[in-house]
């Protein structure tokens, strides 16, 4: 039951954990968009089977008299497996609307009698994040950390490969990027693969980029342990992350846009029946 639990968290975590690059000044994102994920895992004897969903919204904010974007994505497990592993995640993040950099971080985590609350607080100024983080009912720890001009939170890094022409993309080209993560900085490596075609069940058929990332780390979950996971982002102007798949231990986890409002673009990206695709999610 253990491990069945630690998949189920990897799924809904792993499309908060998608490729990011250094900031650009595109905006792509705005006040009122929503975009909806499901997670699965499969395996060899266990068909695609959805355990969680993911939530990622925008909105206008103020922080510290600043004008910010208010980001935030939700985890959370479907009622169906809630008995066995209940898991509900919130992360928030406040973005400077002209820099596009991170002002603020919070997560809360609730999964089954765990309980983890964190919050950065990062000073540009000076290239340094400060970090408070408690679990369950411990002492809670703080710790200042150096700042590079490529760091980032997760759910940054989820917006901020929409901020970058694709067309600046070299196929096979590494990128590396440096993630504040909990109270640590991991480095998340990424390169261009393909332009793809991808069928996402209930929604669509999408012309996209296929990209290959790695986090280099030792956390519980494949994510984080070295392995490589792909993600599918829209080619339109919107460059919406519309698949996520990594392989675990025994099977694969996947993640995949179930439906989106107040996009800032037309969703040109999506394609008629008719066109050949290359990869297909059965359901």
């Amino acid at each position: 039951m253990k491990i069945v639990n630690r998949y189920i968290k990897g799924a809904i975590f792993a499309i908060l954990l998608v490729a990011g690059v250094a900031t650009s000044s595109a905006q792509v994102f705005q006040d009122g968009e929503k975009l909806y994920y499901r997670a699965a895992y499969r395996a060899k004897l266990i068909p695609n089977t959805e355990v969680g969903e993911v939530t990622v919204s925008t909105s206008l904010d103020t922080l510290g008299g600043r004008d910010v974007y208010r980001i935030t994505g939700n985890g959370r497990t479907l009622p169906f497996f809630r008995w066995f592993f209940d898991m509900n995640d919130t992360y928030t993040i406040w973005v400077d609307k002209e820099s596009k950099k991170t002002q603020r971080f919070e997560s809360d985590l609730k999964e089954d009698r765990y309980t983890f609350r964190s919050i950065y607080r990062y000073d540009w100024g000076a290239m340094k994040v400060h970090t408070w983080a408690q679990k369950r009912q411990d002492k809670p720890r703080t710790k200042t950390m150096k700042l590079t001009p490529e760091s980032m939170d997760a759910i940054s890094l989820y917006f901020n490969l929409r901020s970058v022409d694709l067309n600046s993309f070299r196929e096979g080209e590494p990128h590396r990027l440096d993630m504040v993560l909990e109270d640590t900085i991991r480095h998340l490596r990424y390169r261009f693969i393909e332009r793809d075609t991808v069928k996402v069940p209930r929604t669509g058929r999408f012309a996209t980029m296929k990209f290959a990332c790695t986090i280099g780390s030792s956390e519980e979950f494949s994510f984080t342990d070295g392995t490589e996971f792909f993600i599918w982002i829209t080619e339109d102007d919107n460059k919406i992350p519309v698949m996520l798949a990594s392989p675990v231990r025994v099977g694969e986890v996947r993640a995949y846009l179930r439906r989106y409002e107040g996009l800032k673009y037309p969703l040109t990206s999506k394609i008629t029946e008719n066109r050949k695709r290359s990869f297909q999610i059965d359901n």
